[in-house]
């Protein structure tokens, strides 16, 4: 999956124009509002954002490669987190705002020794709106047998998701 991630992330920076956004981000609001991050040295990896219900962290690294600039990955937080979300490849969500993504943050990542070079990571979030059957004493809980009649019929309940892409803005210093 990291590998996929990496592949897509890189594509999107290609294909992407360096200063353009997509029609769907250019008219959402992040629910997260924040500065710019402290700015990187190339070769030194940082994390951007932990997402805790898909167990989750996104790591960005300058590369020091003009073809390919700024290097995105996913890493686990803990072998026993146990995910209340997932994190997908954003190649194939396509997040947008009309297809029920919401722009949740946006980071943006200045290079230490080439300042008008910076590193946008979109982070959206896909909710779901069903919320979970409760039982007589509150609680949402889960059956081993129900779980796997659900997933042997494919009437699994949707879970919410989570995906960035990334792009990279402002011209390079050589």
């Amino acid at each position: 999956m990291r590998q996929t991630l990496l592949l897509a992330l890189a594509l999107i920076a290609i294909a992407a124009p360096l200063h353009a956004a997509t029609p769907a981000t250019a008219d959402a609001t992040p629910e997260i509002t924040r500065g710019a991050i402290t700015p990187q040295a190339i070769g030194t990896p940082h994390t951007l954002r932990r997402i805790p219900e898909a167990c989750t962290r996104i790591e960005g690294l300058f590369t020091g490669d003009a073809a390919a600039p700024y290097r995105v990955s996913t890493v686990r937080t803990s072998a026993n987190c146990q995910p209340r979300a997932r994190f997908v490849d954003a190649a194939q969500a396509r997040p947008s705002t009309a297809t029920g993504w919401i722009l949740n943050d946006v980071l943006r990542v200045p290079r230490a020794d080439c300042p008008t070079q910076q590193a946008v990571v979109r982070a959206w979030r896909h909710p779901v709106d069903q919320a979970p059957t409760r039982d007589g004493q509150g609680q949402a809980r889960i059956y081993l047998d129900e779980a796997k009649r659900a997933a042997a019929t494919g009437t699994m309940a949707a879970v919410p998701m989570f995906t960035a892409e990334m792009v990279v803005e402002g011209a390079g210093c050589g």
